[in-house]
Formats: C-alpha cells, sequence, structure tokens
C-alpha cells in the first residue's frame, strides 16, 4: 500500500498544481473581462450595462447620514513641464454611518433592577464609504493651454480621488462623529425599547454608551448587577 502511495504522489501532486495553476488563471481571467474588456452590441457599438453584481447580508443599523456639496481641485503637468493645466468640480456627497449591531454580546447588555435602566455598551459609530455623485456636478471648470485626452483622464481621476478623501475627512471629524453618536444613540434606545417592552418593562430606561464615552470610566458606578439576558428570560418565566 505504501509503495503504490509513493509511486502515485508525483502524479497526484501534478493534477493538484494544474488544477490550483487552472483555477487562478480563469479567476484572473475573470476579473480582466470584469475590469478591462467593453461590452459591446453585435454591431460592436458599447453598451451601458452592468458588469458583475453581487449582494450580502448585513448586521449594521444605519443610525444617520451626512450629506453636502464637496469641492475638490487637480492639477496635472506635462511635456516637461510646459503643458499645465488643472480642474475644479463641485458635486453633491452623502457618507451613511452604521453600528454593529451584529457585534453586541450579552456582555454588552446589563440591568439595574434598582434603576429598572438597561444599560447598552455599544460599538463605535463608522462612517462607511462616501458616495461622491459625479452625475450631478454642478461646477466642471477646466483650465489649460492645450489639456490632452490623457490629462483629461488624469484630472477626471484625481478630482474624483480627492472629493472621497475630502468627504471621508469631513464624516471622521469629531464634530461630526459626535453628531452621528447621537443619532446612533437614539436608534439603538428604540430598538432595545421594544424587547423591554414585550417583557413587560415598558417604563425601563436605556443608557447607550459608546466607547469614547467608556474610556477610563469606572464599571462600577452603574452600580449593575444582572446580565439583561437573564432578566428576560426571569420575566417570561414568571407570566
Amino acid at each position: 500500500m505504501a509503495d503504490a502511495l509513493k509511486r502515485y504522489a508525483g502524479p497526484i501532486a501534478a493534477v493538484v498544481i494544474l488544477l490550483l495553476v487552472g483555477g487562478a488563471m480563469l479567476i484572473g481571467w475573470q476579473r480582466y473581462d470584469r475590469d478591462y474588456v467593453v461590452a459591446v452590441e453585435e454591431d460592436g457599438v458599447a453598451v451601458t450595462k452592468v458588469i458583475a453584481a453581487k449582494i450580502a447580508g448585513m448586521s449594521s443599523l444605519k443610525v444617520s447620514e451626512l450629506s453636502g456639496t464637496v469641492q475638490s481641485t487637480a492639477q496635472d503637468v506635462r511635456g516637461f513641464g510646459l503643458l499645465k493645466s488643472d480642474q475644479v468640480v463641485k458635486m453633491p456627497f452623502s457618507v451613511d454611518y452604521f453600528v454593529d449591531v451584529g457585534g453586541l454580546g450579552e456582555g454588552d447588555l446589563e440591568w439595574n433592577e434598582a434603576t429598572r435602566t438597561l444599560i447598552v455598551n455599544a460599538p463605535d459609530v463608522k462612517p462607511g464609504k462616501p458616495n461622491v455623485d459625479e452625475s450631478r456636478r454642478t461646477l466642471v471648470r477646466t483650465q489649460g493651454m492645450f489639456v490632452t485626452r490623457q490629462a483629461g483622464e488624469e484630472l477626471s481621476r484625481r478630482v474624483s480621488a480627492h472629493a472621497q478623501s475630502r468627504a471621508q475627512r469631513e464624516a471622521q471629524a469629531p464634530e461630526r462623529m459626535a453628531q452621528a453618536r447621537d443619532y446612533g444613540r437614539a436608534a439603538l434606545t428604540k430598538l432595545m425599547a421594544a424587547p423591554l417592552a414585550a417583557a413587560g418593562y415598558g417604563d425601563a430606561r436605556v443608557i447607550v454608551t459608546f466607547p469614547p464615552e467608556r474610556a477610563g470610566r469606572n464599571r462600577e458606578q452603574w452600580d449593575v448587577t444582572t446580565p439583561i439576558n437573564a432578566v428576560l428570560a426571569n420575566r417570561q418565566g414568571q407570566r
């Protein structure tokens, strides 16, 4: 048996390697076709179509949205410094803020029976990827003695990247994050109040805290004694 395994070990390994290489080549071609091959009709005219799409489940709760208008600029220099061009664009943007409620565990929900208070130690609010709507640009100003096609494409790419970066910085600004946490607190309070009311604790108070607010805070000041899951289980058993 051992001799047979040794005899076929080489061919089996070669087949496995070929399968791995073939799979990698297939994935590489699919990505190349998705990103670089132009889809055309039978007459050769390029068409607008969805090339690839994927839907996935999420456990994040959207709690707020930042929206506004961003001005983005970019410069391009070519021809040994002789061809200089710049572009200014104004366009609307939006950024959504989320709380990962799927990350809440039993240890993050605690109950104070004396004050009938539920404390929710929530994950921090996080801004999503900025959505810069270039189709609704209100201003496009391109200047330069001679703007080549390559320069125009590079200016457009840089303007888009700069707009994304500026919108992201605005979304992460301390005052914006503070506002998003206030909305997150209200959303989580409403979310947690429903099961409490269903269990007969409609008059309970919900306190939501986020990591920056808990830093350095003495956990004992809340006088929390019982995990909320045990409270709800006991309540259901008494009914």
